[in-house]
């Protein structure tokens, strides 16, 4: 054992698989009571480097220690420093939450005098001691990554490593389980976390920016922005989804993307940019903004001109009015349980609608019986003008449909999943061969069609699952969550798709717990315990359902200030956001000046600013009166 203040010392870690460098000599050290975050793209590496930082993966070469013990050689003072939450669900969903608890307590030997007061710890400080008694199989995704971590915490570990732990959980659920961990780390513990979502990592001490096997940045997250020495334009036009392609063709090499209500993009040289723009756009105005993470990260992917391959994305459909999908009082139970209580919906040919709630509102329970999957209770529904109750067959001939769980078989090889739903779709011969050849150059996997789909990483899967329910240009397609867990390349690449397919007169129903995803769709719906509770257009929600102002704080080490913040008379909620915190309120000035005294009288530098509501403050604000409404 070695002593020092160093929680994980990483020493030239390296590991192959077969051809594949898969992690290439990195060193990692982690302080003892600090959270350092791993991003990358996928298949960077991370999820093989913290298996070997837990000692499941024996490295190549190099050594990893914890709390100064080696993860390759002293594996029960390892185990017992260590706590390792996987991508995957680990639990046993027919026993109860505490069930699983007691079980995980017998398995890291915690002894029974003890235990009983820190389950009753666990349970209180997670917010899960209501639902103590219910089975894991039924709780949502956010209790159940709650539950995860539960567990993970039984033997009071002094280093805990978690593997995207808040994939396809929605915003409410997120920002709960960051409070938990900043709870744990003011407790003396250290994290390291991988994460897709780089808002997240933009709350952590210090940031290793993985791609290829290996580090490529690595500091503050405000130390790697300012080290990029990037500059950001954005401009803002009546319709942003419809210009987005034009702005991509006047600035071809400026990474140009939509981020909420603006395009974004680089930019080197403001002036000759607005030139550029303004052939197309006059008088646009150019706003210069600072960079973020996800900026520093798209620019160290090599640029791929998907231009040719997304031009066949609309091949083959027919271009269609009117309405695609109707319902009238559909209604889903199960038993004694509503799990969809009477949605209405009218959504028209080449519309992107999305589906909004918490885990476990019944966004999929709607989708299912959309597609014909589930039979409803009552009520009615059409779909491309078939019966969903009557004609449920003749539904899937028709649609594409990506379900949460990718729908892919790991004992196929890629090209081999792709023959299989060309089958299923009536697709033959020639024309199945060219469209295998563009779902395999869709999803970036030519050079690895042979291989084993089980081989591949969650965001590599969820782009085959795509190209494979598009693969018969349906008219309609319904998408659920399809960018959980996926990088922004990908993030991109699928929102150029969806954007693509609409403009060609598909209907595209995608549910999604990014919430600047929600403002690239027409419409929106939000649903809470089986309720549309919003409907809308995303401004129209911010303008009808946002009662409150937010205040946008920028200062160091926000989750300090949040209790302090949220007892103060005028203010409603404070929650973290990015870096730093919204306050929603509504009494703005007397929030302001409140503010602006506290911050002052601590001797902290703090930037306040009055914004408009992102959709997650939208979303937040509706969840939180919907179960004000219910208590």
């Amino acid at each position: 054992m070695e002593n020092n203040n160093l929680a994980v010392d990483a020493r030239s870690l390296s590991k192959s698989f077969k051809s594949l460098k898969a992690v290439d000599k990195i060193t990692l050290q982690v302080k003892t009571g600090e959270i350092y975050g791993v991003i990358g793209p996928d298949g960077a590496g991370k999820t093989t480097l913290l298996r070997m930082l837990t000692g499941i993966l024996t490295p190549d070469s190099g050594e990893s220690l914890i709390c100064g013990y080696s993860s390759q050689i002293n594996n029960r003072e390892v185990k017992n420093h260590l706590a390792y939450m996987s991508q995957k669900f680990g639990l046993y969903s027919d026993l109860t939450v505490y069930e699983n608890i007691r079980l995980y307590a017998d398995l890291y030997g915690v002894a029974k005098a003890t235990r009983d007061e820190q389950i009753d710890k666990l349970l209180d400080f997670s917010y899960m001691r209501p639902f103590k008694n219910r089975r894991a199989g039924k709780l949502s995704g956010g209790m159940k990554q709650k539950l995860q971590l539960i567990c993970a915490l039984i033997h009071k570990p002094q280093v805990l490593l978690l593997d995207e732990p808040t994939n396809g959980v929605d915003p409410v659920s997120r920002r709960d389980f960051w409070r938990i961990l900043y709870d744990l780390v003011s407790e003396g513990v250290t994290i390291v976390v991988s994460t897709a979502y780089l808002d997240e990592a933009e709350r952590c001490s210090r940031i290793g920016l993985m791609n290829n096997g290996i580090i490529v940045a690595e500091g503050s997250p405000q130390e790697v922005i300012e080290k990029s020495d990037m500059t950001i334009g954005s401009i803002k036009t009546d319709n942003n989804k419809h210009n987005l392609k034009t702005v991509q063709q006047l600035l071809p090499d400026n990474n140009v993307h939509l981020l909420g209500d603006r395009i974004r993009f680089t930019s080197d040289d403001i002036k000759s940019i607005s030139i550029k723009l303004n052939k197309s756009f006059q008088g646009i105005a150019i706003t210069e903004e600072p960079p973020m993470l996800e900026d520093i990260f798209m620019s160290f992917q090599e640029a791929r001109d998907n231009t040719d391959v997304l031009s066949l994305v609309s091949q083959g459909i027919e271009n269609k009015s009117g309405s695609s999908v109707t319902t009238k009082k559909i209604t889903k139970r199960f038993g004694d349980f509503t799990a969809v209580n009477s949605i209405d919906l009218d959504v028209k040919y080449g519309e992107i609608y999305g589906f909004l709630g918490p885990n476990g509102a019944g966004k999929s329970t709607t989708i299912k019986m959309l597609c014909g999957l589930l039979t409803p209770s009552s009520g009615q529904g059409m779909v491309g003008g078939f019966d969903v109750t009557k004609k449920p067959e003749k539904i899937k001939e028709n649609i594409g449909y990506m379900s949460q769980k990718f729908s892919l078989y790991e004992d196929l090889r890629i090209y081999e999943n792709i023959d299989f739903y060309g089958g299923i779709y009536g697709l033959q011969g020639k024309q199945l061969a060219k469209r295998r050849d563009w779902a395999l150059e869709l999803s970036g996997l030519t050079e690895r069609k042979k291989e084993m789909t089980s081989n591949l990483a969650g965001g590599w899967r969820q782009r085959l699952a795509l190209a494979c329910s598009i693969l018969h240009s349906p008219s309609i397609v319904f998408l659920d969550e399809p960018t959980s867990g996926a990088d922004p390349a990908s993030r991109r690449l699928f929102w150029d798709i969806i954007n693509r397919l609409a403009g060609s007169g598909v209907t595209v129903f995608v549910s999604t717990h990014y919430m600047e995803e929600a403002e690239y769709c027409d419409r929106l719906a939000m649903i809470f315990r089986g309720n549309m509770i919003a409907h809308g257009t995303p401004q129209e929600l911010k303008e009808n359902y946002m009662r409150d102002d937010i205040i946008n704080i920028r200062v160091a080490e926000p989750q300090k200030h949040m209790n302090t913040l949220a007892n103060i008379n005028s203010i409603n909620n404070v929650a973290l956001f990015g870096a730093g915190l919204h306050v929603r309120t509504n009494d703005t000035n007397s929030s302001l000046n409140s503010i602006n005294d506290y911050f002052t009288s601590n001797g902290a530098k703090a930037k306040t600013s009055l914004i408009q509501p992102s959709m997650e403050d939208v979303f937040v604000s509706l969840i939180d009166s919907a179960e004000d409404e219910n208590d």
